[in-house]
């Protein structure tokens, strides 16, 4: 079967749908949310803290009607998207690229009684397949970085937004001055050539003519995020050694170490990023070349 998938994301898609990566994931983050915390005090857990990070996105939107359509772009487990459902009555669509992750997804949504508020589909963010003007929302959590075309995705954000939607989303990123090289070891394992910047994710939101609602820096939090989640894996590290295997485990620790390293070096940023598409976006949306390959 062909997938409108750029490289980088079809590596990430073997990745999030291989059985070890799974388990893992759904181990150390209790098997709702895989993205970064914010964290009160470093032994908090990781699914709090996880947790309060979508509760901040989902203060930074303010009130909103029940019934609001939000698409949640790289949706991983759903767990943001159960949140937005249950608390606030949002019908959400979770757009991901991840099988394996869909299919907890579904079972979950069933679990919380949640499955007529929210849409579960299978596909890439590069190309998303929704017509345009669709979505009040769009949401995503640290899931950009995996995609090969990153200005393409924000230009699918924007189509698939109505006029004065929003985009709200966290990833992390390099800084604007890392070195060259610097995140060489970061981005070997996830078979990244980059990450996104600050400067990158500004600069596209410009061209397509976004008006910035605010920006969050929660750096800080990325190295207590990790180190964290290292911390749970030594200390299970038997119960995670038997569901997902010697190998598998060994390069997680050593990849975990190495976002560490780089976060302490100040090579890492990470932070919600909220901004709203406007009229003027239309009008530039015109000028735009067609859509590009990905």
């Amino acid at each position: 079967m062909n997938h409108p998938y750029s490289q980088t994301a079809d590596i990430a898609r073997a990745y999030y749908n291989s059985k070890a990566a799974d388990t893992f994931y759904a181990t150390v983050w209790g098997g709702e949310h895989i993205h970064l915390g914010i964290y009160q005090n470093p032994r908090e857990s990781i699914m709090d803290a996880s947790r309060r990070t979508v509760e901040k996105m989902a203060g930074m939107l303010g009130a909103r009607e029940r019934g609001t359509t939000v698409l949640d772009i790289g949706s991983g487990y759903g767990g943001s998207a159960r949140f937005l459902a249950e608390t606030f009555g949002y019908r959400i669509t979770c757009l991901n690229i991840s099988e394996r992750h869909n299919k907890r997804n579904r079972c979950l949504n069933r679990e919380h009684g949640l499955a007529s508020l929210l849409k579960i589909v299978n596909g890439s963010f590069e190309d998303i397949p929704f017509s345009d003007g669709s979505f009040d929302i769009v949401w995503s959590q640290d899931a950009l970085l995996h995609s090969g075309d990153r200005p393409k995705v924000l230009e699918e954000v924007s189509r698939v937004l109505a006029e004065n939607g929003e985009f709200i989303f966290t990833d992390p990123m390099q800084s604007d001055g890392c070195p060259p090289d610097a995140l060489h070891p970061v981005l070997a394992r996830l078979h990244l050539p980059d990450l996104g910047c600050l400067a990158s994710y500004g600069e596209t939101a410009a061209r397509l003519g976004w008006e910035e609602i605010r920006i969050v820096d929660f750096s800080e939090h990325l190295v207590t995020h990790y180190t964290r989640v290292l911390d749970e894996v030594e200390k299970r590290y038997d119960e995670l050694l038997a569901a997902s295997g010697r190998d598998y485990l060994e390069h997680a620790v050593q990849g975990l170490k190495h976002w560490i390293d780089a976060g302490r070096k100040g090579h890492l940023k990470w932070g919600i990023l909220h901004f709203r598409k406007t009229e003027k976006t239309g009008r530039l949306r015109q000028q735009l070349p067609g859509p590009r390959g990905s």
